[in-house]
């Protein structure tokens, strides 16, 4: 299987790194822009799932809809889904699935594990 989807923001240096890195191995991926179509609750729990992940791991806590909404709350995993779901903004990036696995390839060399 060469096909890896990416969760991918072009906006960002190391998804465009990370996509690079793909390319040069000779894999296509497949780019999802979450922020334009962004991963419903159950896509959301899928793609934990591969991770391996609890939704609050996922979570971008630098972005000003995290400080100004959830910095001082706590949310049960269920919450954070909902959040996620809502504010897409909020998921870490890049996540790049191949099979049923996934990494958050932060730094961009993460995504060799699936290669």
């Amino acid at each position: 299987m060469k096909t890896i989807r990416i969760y991918h923001n072009p906006r960002c240096s190391k998804c465009r790194e990370t996509c690079a890195l793909i390319a040069e191995r000779g894999y296509t991926a497949e780019i999802v822009e979450y922020l334009k179509t962004p991963p419903s609750k159950e896509e959301l729990r899928d793609l934990l799932k591969k991770l391996g992940m609890q939704p609050e791991e996922i979570v971008r806590k630098g972005e000003d809809v995290f400080k100004e909404q959830y910095a001082h709350r706590t949310l049960s995993s269920e919450e954070w889904l909902d959040a996620l779901a809502a504010h897409p903004i909020l998921i870490e990036r890049p996540i790049v699935v191949r099979g049923n696995k996934a990494v958050v390839a932060r730094p961009p060399e993460k995504a060799l594990e699936l290669l």
